[in-house]
């Protein structure tokens, strides 16, 4: 999938939103995007652990972390599940870990950035439900376009597989 937020910025105008330019690329694909699945949670990845051992098909997990810098969210474990089950991407308004090894997997992954230590597993969180963060009203089955240049929303799809 080759895209383009300046491009598609250019093309959708206002029908697109554009993320506040917090994150930052961690994993081993830089141009990613797909439908919508939400995850909030707040220092607590169980509700992420469950999502990426789901078919991803082609869909990118957003979750809203509360951007807490004191636990870490995703490590290479869970990219690794997400990887195997054909999710396309997966962004973190929060921290992640294991960044070495998620750097050379083929998936795109951004994260506001690292911090080495795990979260508690208390099976916290809730899945598929509106966001707000980074400057994004996110809903599930939107669609989100990821490159070097930015992050943006929109309520259709605007790229093709491809």
């Amino acid at each position: 999938m080759t895209i383009s937020t300046p491009d598609l910025c250019d093309e959708y105008g206002d029908e697109v939103q554009v993320a506040e330019p917090v994150f930052k690329h961690f994993g081993g694909i830089r141009q990613f995007g797909g439908e919508i699945v939400t995850v909030k949670c707040f220092e607590d990845n169980s509700k992420v652990g469950e999502m990426v051992k789901t078919p991803g098909n082609g869909r990118v997990l957003v979750v809203d972390g509360g951007a807490s810098p004191r636990r870490s969210l995703l490590g290479d474990m869970l990219v690794s599940q997400a990887l195997v089950n054909n999710w396309s991407g997966i962004v973190i308004y929060g921290y992640i870990r294991d960044v070495e090894e998620i750097a050379t997997m083929t998936i795109g992954v951004i994260a506001l950035g690292t911090i080495p230590r795990k979260t508690e597993k208390r099976g916290l969180g809730d899945v598929n439900i509106r966001l707000q963060m980074a400057g994004l009203d996110i809903a599930p089955g939107q669609w989100i376009y990821v490159d070097e240049t930015g992050v943006i929303v929109a309520d259709k799809p605007l790229v093709t597989a491809g």
